[in-house]
């Protein structure tokens, strides 16, 4: 029997999966990154689930991981915001430990084209993924091929899409992450409290610690609690900004929508985006594009380093 490993790498867990040569799990394996402890602990944590995953009733064909960060060649990461990954060859780690060929990417990009392939639309060519959870991250898919230009393209959460805005993590001025992000949509509810807002948020960061759960957000959100209604409709204006723009430079027929934020309340804020979006968007082109929500949930990341490792294997 043959088959593949996926691994999804991130910054407080690595999952990874036994996959058979048509896609069906065999096996799965979670452990903590303990990124705090730093690379050679990242390495260890790798290859234990790695192995725990090795078989010896199956010959491994290859490895696909993704990993949070800028990737190059398919091979490097160099940089990576949670994981202390700078300039790291994990390809050549991989391949020696292993002896099998080995594929590497962009978590987002690698969780896109997971989704990507798994749904619906067989016949798409062209498609983005905006993924709102924490940050804000993207993916972009051309003529059926992950586009990464030199290992950093995709980061969709750094458009600029309001040049006097909000000051963003990434140390620019406007970014849709700003906005759009968890991250973003909790600031400025945290600001408005102190300005005197009243909203049952407020409850909720006290119950969550300081952090409002998507669930909460939801909750509100449905509840019509007027702030987190207000901010929420923010985020989703900016998102149908930058969907417009995305529509007008690439044309896509498919953009997928995930990451939390999509996952707990999609279904209420996609038609928002996309009302703004085609405010934004060239006559027609929004016409022929599929908003979808994306479905594979945790499993996106393994299921497209799955993908991935088969399709380069496929093309050698």
């Amino acid at each position: 029997m043959k088959g593949y490993i996926g691994l999804d790498i991130g910054g407080t867990k690595i999952l990874g999966a036994l996959f058979d040569k048509n896609g069906k799990v065999i096996k799965r394996k979670k452990k903590k990154t303990k990124a705090n402890e730093g690379i050679d602990k990242v390495k260890e944590q790798i290859f234990k689930v790695v192995g725990s995953l090795i078989d010896d009733d199956i010959e491994i064909l290859g490895i696909g991981a993704g990993s949070p960060g800028i990737i190059k060649d398919e091979a490097i990461i160099t940089f990576s915001p949670n994981i202390p990954f700078r300039d790291f060859n994990l390809k050549k780690i991989m391949e020696e430990k292993y002896n099998t060929k080995f594929v590497l990417g962009n978590d987002v990009n690698i969780g896109t084209y997971g989704e990507w392939k798994e749904s619906g639309k067989k016949d798409s060519q062209n498609a983005i993924g905006i993924f709102v959870g924490t940050g804000v991250g993207g993916a972009i898919i051309i003529d059926r091929k992950l586009y990464t230009g030199k290992g950093g393209a995709g980061e969709i959460g750094h458009m600029v899409v309001n040049p006097e805005g909000a000051f963003c993590g990434c140390h620019g001025k406007g970014c849709l992450e700003a906005y759009s992000s968890k991250t973003g949509i909790q600031k400025e509810i945290i600001e408005q409290i102190k300005k005197g807002r009243k909203t049952a948020l407020k409850e909720y960061l006290e119950e969550d610690g300081d952090i409002i759960k998507s669930s909460s957000l939801e909750k509100a959100y449905e509840d019509k609690d007027e702030l987190c209604v207000e901010v929420i409709d923010r985020a989703c204006y900016y998102l149908g900004i930058a969907t417009g723009s995305l529509i007008n430079i690439l044309n896509p027929d498919l953009i997928i929508f995930g990451g939390g934020i999509m996952e707990s309340m999609g279904k209420e804020l996609l038609p928002l985006i996309e009302k703004e979006a085609r405010r934004h968007t060239m006559p027609g082109l929004l016409d022929s594009v599929d908003f979808e929500l994306s479905h594979l949930s945790d499993d996106a990341g393994i299921i497209g380093a799955y993908h991935l490792i088969k399709d380069a294997l496929d093309e050698d």
